[in-house]
């Protein structure tokens, strides 16, 4: 429709007309230098040499936004952003809270020192077949998919971290790497249908995909839309992206096939995105519709432990006991969103930063004990303690704190969860928790037995290694592991603002929506 001339325009319900302020600029920082990084390292394709250098610079730049970013979200509430300076639901936004915010920062963190152990682990062939680019690719999508604010966005995002890893994963060519990398791809592209499924009839049922907007929503349209099917679609897709049972078949079958720090980054970062967007749909999006799924939650979570936990014990390879202790670790998270309160989900949320650290530093424990060793089968590794102390040393403290055993850091979220599931009236589901500790101490001891703490039997040769970078990676991701341990209250706050947050929903709507926006 024409505008006469002269006429003005109130723009102020559908724009932000003030100035936006540097501070805001921090919630697009986590994804746009990952971008401009890697776009970098590809304008530099001819200068590999150069390439480990300037990921660690960019990874770094990154982290230091996202301290930032937690720092002003603890301390002013959730930051807001819509693209174009439109104002929601009209332009894509990104919204950063407690709980997207610190998720964001851990996953940095272990990307740091994953690019740091990767200068001697990635190769001038692996240099050039663009490890490196898509690493950062992979980061700036797991960013955006933890600082979205739109579900459709969620799914872009879960796409180009998917791409990049899929990259990852085949770099080498080897034949067990295009098998892996085969299932991976299959598998989560199923997943990844059962989510753009679900996204289109969310859109069909709302007319908007911003999830502020959904959640203010939802009660209004409860009784005629079909909210239950939605959650359950979601709860299969994104089940499907954490591996947990009974759709968790595609990890083992393809973690233990890259390089060792690929697997490192994967073990500890991706399922905990499927983790994130479960708890960010289910229980902001969908409460009611996740209270009726609840008990059967709980069940797939005791299941995705216990069985996870088994399948490590039956493994003789280093790397596919860790995959499996993967998948047992997604199901204790799981527990907390099974049992809905503010105790559970803080303690799933502890038990994510906890994972993320561990199971990179046990991935990448495994690669020094490879270089040391020579193989990764446990038949053929031994007497890593009589040579190597600081290997048993550092292995001794991870596998305390993948059992949630003092001093490390996976005591404090398992004692979180325990209590919850108790007052909760589910022992059982403690029970599990607790039992799948017992079974992860036999499992990983039984690592330590064989490859650390037995007289060294014949080897394979050894392969190329610098123990002196894995042993600074492993010193940079052991420090955090032992601090949450012994001093766990400000973890433990965090933790419990990220619960608040996606609990609180009348909050987040506010921020999103704040007063006199377009309704």
């Amino acid at each position: 429709m024409a505008i006469e001339p002269g006429h003005a325009v109130d723009l102020s319900g559908a724009m932000v007309l003030a100035p936006t302020t540097p501070a805001d600029w921090l919630v697009v920082g986590p994804v746009a230098i990952p971008i401009v990084t890697g776009a970098i390292l590809l304008m530099a394709r001819h200068e590999t040499r150069l390439h480990a250098s300037l990921a660690v610079v960019g990874l770094l730049a990154t982290l230091l936004c996202n301290i930032g970013l937690l720092a002003r979200v603890l301390d002013q509430g959730p930051l807001v952003m819509t693209m174009g300076r439109w104002l929601p639901p009209f332009g894509i936004s990104f919204a950063a809270d407690a709980l997207g915010a610190s998720l964001a920062l851990v996953a940095t963190l272990v990307a740091v020192v994953c690019a740091f152990f990767a200068t001697a682990d990635i190769g001038a062939v692996g240099r050039r077949y663009g490890f490196y680019p898509f690493m950062m690719l992979m980061m700036a999508g797991v960013g955006g998919s933890f600082l979205t604010g739109d579900i459709f966005n969620l799914y872009v995002w879960f796409e180009v971290f998917l791409i990049s890893s899929f990259g990852l994963l085949v770099l080498g060519s080897q034949h067990r790497q295009l098998d892996g990398a085969t299932k991976y791809a299959i598998l989560n592209l199923v997943g990844t249908t059962l989510f753009l499924t679900a996204t289109a009839l969310l859109y069909g049922t709302f007319g908007t995909l911003n999830m502020a907007d959904i959640a203010r929503k939802a009660d209004g349209v409860r009784e005629s839309a079909p909210l239950t099917t939605l959650a359950v679609l979601y709860l299969l897709a994104f089940g499907m992206k954490a591996a947990a049972f009974p759709v968790n078949f595609w990890l083992p079958a393809s973690y233990h096939t890259p390089r060792i720090v690929t697997a490192a980054l994967f073990g500890g970062v991706l399922t905990k995105v499927g983790i994130y967007a479960l708890l960010r749909t289910l229980v902001m999006l969908f409460p009611p519709e996740l209270e009726l799924l609840s008990g059967l939650i709980a069940w797939i979570a005791a299941a995705t432990m216990v069985i996870g936990i088994m399948g490590a014990l039956a493994q003789t390879d280093l790397r596919r006991v860790l995959g499996f202790v993967v998948i047992s670790g997604v199901g204790v998270m799981l527990a907390g969103l099974a049992l809905g309160t503010s105790e559970g989900l803080a303690g799933t949320v502890f038990y994510a930063f906890h994972s993320m650290i561990v199971m990179t530093a046990l991935y990448l424990l495994a690669g020094v004990m490879n270089g040391l060793g020579g193989s990764y089968s446990l038949s053929k590794l031994s007497g890593l303690y009589a040579t190597n102390p600081l290997v048993a040393a550092f292995a001794l403290l991870l596998i305390l704190a993948a059992a949630g055993l003092p001093p490390a850091s996976g005591l404090w979220p398992k004692v979180m969860l325990v209590r919850a599931s108790l007052d909760s009236g589910q022992p059982w589901l403690a029970f599990a928790i607790l039992a799948t500790g017992l079974l992860t101490t036999l499992a990983l001891g039984r690592v330590f037995i064989l490859a650390i703490w037995r007289p060294r039997v014949a080897a394979g040769p050894k392969v190329p290694a610098s123990p002196l970078l894995g042993y600074v990676a492993l010193t940079a991701l052991s420090l955090p592991v032992v601090v949450m341990g012994l001093y766990p209250d400000p973890i433990i706050a965090v933790a419990e603002r990220a619960a608040d947050a996606i609990l609180n929903a009348p909050a987040y709507i506010g921020t999103v929506f704040p007063e006199g926006a377009a309704q």
